[in-house]
């Protein structure tokens, strides 16, 4: 029997996932920093980033199975490649598909951590040529 539609996430999940992937992944772009600044938070924040990774990718797993079971569930593949007829329930997925798509702020998060290494590495630079130890 194929499964229902499947839900998409409440909005405090998603912006919470988004938030905790972010500042785990500033983490770990600070970890160079501290370690020149503030040795003693480097040990904490390393396990915050590693723990909070453990949470945020976890949570994106299971988003990307449920969006690949609605596909396999529902052969959304094989019935658009056959140019088959789909059924409301099938357009139903579909939607939730493209709206989990939409809603997710994943791109941002992949923009910002982009960001945030460059300027990690531009601050390491700097204290190793410009103001060493």
């Amino acid at each position: 029997m194929i499964n229902k539609v499947p839900k998409l996430t409440r909005n405090y999940v998603i912006y919470g996932a988004f938030i905790l992937g972010l500042l785990t992944a500033i983490a770990v772009r600070a970890l160079i920093i501290l370690s020149y600044v503030q040795p003693a938070w480097v040990r904490p924040v390393w396990y915050f980033a590693v723990l909070g990774n453990f949470v945020f990718f976890y949570y994106r797993y299971q988003i990307t199975e449920k969006r690949k079971h609605a596909i396999q569930d529902h052969q959304l593949i094989e019935k658009l490649s056959a140019d088959q007829s789909l059924t409301p329930e099938d357009r139903e997925v579909l939607v939730y598909l493209l709206s989990s798509i939409k809603k997710s702020p994943e791109h941002l998060n992949y923009l910002i951590i982009f960001v945030f290494s460059i300027i990690a590495i531009g601050l390491d630079l700097l204290f190793v040529y410009v103001f060493p130890a």
